[in-house]
């Protein structure tokens, strides 16, 4: 097995470091990962803790109306109206204000239970930090601070200084909070304010790690580990004594202080200032080591994103060039060309997927030169030198030397192409319903698709079930849901790359949509009248829409290297461009770019999976690179292949089960929603799934002044 080049080169970059690279890389890559793990959690912590305090409160509101008669009217609202907006994260602070005064006052100066104390600390903390990140109050603050509402920007001002002053102080004061409860529940100390500790649930089973428990618990140090044991420990005495049940009010004690650390006055709290300013360098790409290693990834897509989320765990400095500003989740782009879907909600800014992680630098530019001798990439407006460079560019369409075509039949790849698909699309169904011509309405609402493979098979779907659901009683001289369907494919069935009894269920599932399918039909003209077909047939049409084939990205013109048919570069089993001079042979290519025959030796297919996997493994090689070992070469490890036509039917193959049918479809749309990129992207998916899917009419129907002229002024 051949090691990395870059592999010398790049431990000679690391030999400045203080700490040996095998300690900087390892500390690095655990804790980043510990952070964002706790970056994801802690929304969701968050979200469930205010949902059982809720729960609680809602109960014992409930319960106190039902045996106390003369309660008074205003605190039965309290009780009733707060808990829902505790839940829902508005007003949170002042929700949880009110609900803490409930608890003071409803028992009526009696002394309050373990359980009223650990919901006083927990409303404290929200009285004081406000709801997490799954929050109205938290989407709507910045707005709200900038916004011209009376009082607005100093109330939103004090709120933020309360949330960085007045917090931190208050998990610090549960910790000790927490520590002498563990004491006095143990035996080992006696306190005054014995009262006001929750020792009833609080008891632990193995007694001689209460004292160090609680003695790390008031140091700050290692709080979520720390807390991990004070849970199993206490799990443990609960399920001994039968009760386990009141487990849960302990756990979001534990949990918070878990998530959110221990405070601005803990060890914990210093460590995590030295390693920002020795190991993470995560505030601003400037105060990074100039003599970390430079990787350049170019291209944002599947393959890119997985990279740079991998090797920004480790030291080095990464550059992430696109000539556009967002990632795009390509699978759900046939949504945009057919009006399902907004361009939003498939693509995300790419600043935002870093935003955090400081070694992490993002440029907008179209690359123009790679020159590998000097290590240097030429962009449209200035150079960038690298120590190592990732090839991600994808491809684009391929109208095997006709490019004459493109301007009559689009391709699928850009949010441009989708927009542009939609104009021709929906504009020629308000062309026909202006015209009074029958033999011109005929060829306005044909529609031809060329290529039957998952993209084509997913047009043709779509668009049959705008036309014969989603435009439905919207037009008054012409019947949408008239409109031909053509898919054109030159070989003998449709999805060729899907096993053949998967392909004939989505043949018939197209056909019941009422796609008119031509198979063995290879296309030999495409102009403003239509398509020709080999033989001389001709189909009158003014939308054509390409989805026959690809062919790569420029990179290998920049590199001057071998390439394959389709024009993609040629690739080692590491990924490695082909052909180079040893000591230029820091480049590397994957996804639509790269010919690799890391499938068992045939050609890895052109598939985001294939990309994110291709891009994981370049980052894993850096990474054992650092530490002076090399990597096994790449296997890529297929996990299936999805296709849905229409609204309720699709067709999955994962070689040992094979789908189709409603049950697919779900599993379609599960798996899509699932790799979105964004929490934002994957609600709105849904609700506008949800809405076209239960209404039947698309949502996103307009035809942009950008893309309508593409095809209104089209030759005839």
């Amino acid at each position: 097995m051949q090691s990395i080049p870059a592999t010398s080169a790049i431990q000679a970059r690391l030999a400045e470091e203080r700490l040996s690279p095998f300690v900087r890389v390892t500390l690095r890559v655990w804790i980043k990962g510990a952070l964002s793990l706790k970056a994801l959690m802690r929304p969701v912590f968050d979200l469930i803790v205010r949902i059982a305090l809720a729960q609680a409160m809602l109960r014992a509101s409930v319960t106190m109306m039902m045996t106390h008669s003369t309660w008074a009217g205003t605190a039965a609202s309290i009780g009733l109206i707060a808990p829902f907006l505790l839940m829902a994260g508005l007003a949170t602070r002042g929700a949880a204000t009110a609900l803490a005064l409930l608890i003071l006052a409803g028992w009526r100066g009696l002394p309050l239970d373990a359980g009223s104390l650990v919901l006083l600390a927990l409303f404290g903390w929200y009285g004081l930090r406000g709801a997490g990140a799954v929050s109205i109050d938290r989407v709507t603050a910045r707005g709200l601070g900038d916004s011209a509402l009376p009082l607005a920007a100093p109330v939103m001002r004090m709120l933020a200084w309360t949330s960085a002053r007045l917090a931190p102080l208050w998990l610090a004061a549960m910790r000790l909070w927490l520590a002498a409860t563990l004491l006095v529940a143990g035996g080992f100390a006696t306190l005054p304010f014995d009262t006001m500790l929750p020792t009833g649930l609080f008891g632990l089973a193995f007694q001689p790690l209460v004292v160090p428990l609680a003695v790390l618990t008031v140091l700050g140090l290692c709080m979520p580990l720390i807390m991990l044991l004070v849970f199993l420990n206490l799990g443990t005495a609960m399920v001994m004594d039968g009760h386990a049940g009141l487990l849960l009010l302990p756990t979001t004690v534990l949990g918070l202080l878990a998530f959110q650390g221990a405070g601005a006055l803990s060890i914990d709290h210093l460590f995590r200032r030295w390693l920002d300013r020795n190991v993470l360098f995560d505030r601003r790409f400037e105060d990074v080591p100039a003599h970390w290693p430079h990787i350049v990834v170019v291209g944002a897509g599947f393959g890119g994103v997985a990279a740079v989320n991998r090797l920004k765990r480790l030291p080095v400095r990464i550059t992430l060039v696109d000539r556009n500003n967002y990632h795009l989740f390509q699978p759900l782009l046939y949504q945009i060309a057919t009006a399902a879907l907004s361009p939003a909600d498939v693509a995300t800014p790419i600043r935002s997927l870093f935003a955090t992680d400081g070694n992490v630098r993002v440029l907008l530019g179209t690359v123009e030169a790679i020159d590998t001798q000097a290590k240097r990439v030429t962009l449209a407006r200035g150079t960038i030198d690298y120590d190592t460079l990732l090839l991600a560019t994808g491809a684009t369409h391929s109208y095997f030397g006709r490019d004459e075509w493109a301007r009559f039949a689009p391709g699928l790849k850009t949010i441009e192409d989708g927009t542009a698909i939609r104009a021709r699309v929906l504009g020629a169904f308000e062309r026909a319903e202006a015209s009074g011509d029958l033999s011109e309405v005929a060829r306005l609402l044909t529609f031809v698709i060329v290529g039957a493979g998952p993209t084509g098979v997913e047009l043709a779907g779509s668009i049959a079930e705008l036309a014969h659901h989603g435009l439905r009683r919207e037009y008054r001289n012409i019947d949408p849901a008239r409109a031909r369907i053509v898919l054109v494919q030159s070989g003998t069935r449709v999805l060729p790359s899907f096993p053949e009894e998967l392909s004939g269920e989505a043949a018939a599932a197209l056909t019941r949509l009422g796609v008119e399918i031509l198979l063995n039909l290879r296309v030999t003209g495409i102009d403003g009248c239509g398509v020709t077909l080999a033989g001389g047939q001709t189909i009158a049409t003014e939308t054509v829409l390409w989805g026959a084939g690809v062919v790569a990205s420029p990179a290998a013109r920049w590199l001057g290297c071998e390439t394959d048919r389709s024009g993609r570069v040629v690739v080692d089993g590491q990924l490695r461009v082909a052909g180079l001079a040893p000591d230029q042979a820091d480049v590397y290519a994957i996804g639509d770019t790269a010919a690799s025959a890391g499938w068992a030796g045939k050609p890895v297919p052109g598939l985001a999976p294939a990309a994110k996997q291709a891009g994981e493994h370049f980052a894993a090689a850096v990474e054992q690179a650092l530490l002076g070992r090399t990597i096994a070469p790449f296997a890529y490890k297929h996990q299936g292949s999805l296709a849905t036509i229409g609204r309720k039917s699709a067709v999955a193959d994962f070689g040992w089960i094979k789908l189709s049918g409603a049950s697919a479809w779900w599993l379609w749309g599960a798996v899509h929603v699932g790799f979105l990129a964004g929490f934002r992207n994957r609600v709105s998916v849904l609700v506008n799934w949800a809405w076209s899917y239960f209404t039947m009419r698309p949502g996103i129907r307009l035809i942009t002044d950008s893309a309508y002229p593409a095809f209104r002024d089209l030759e005839r």
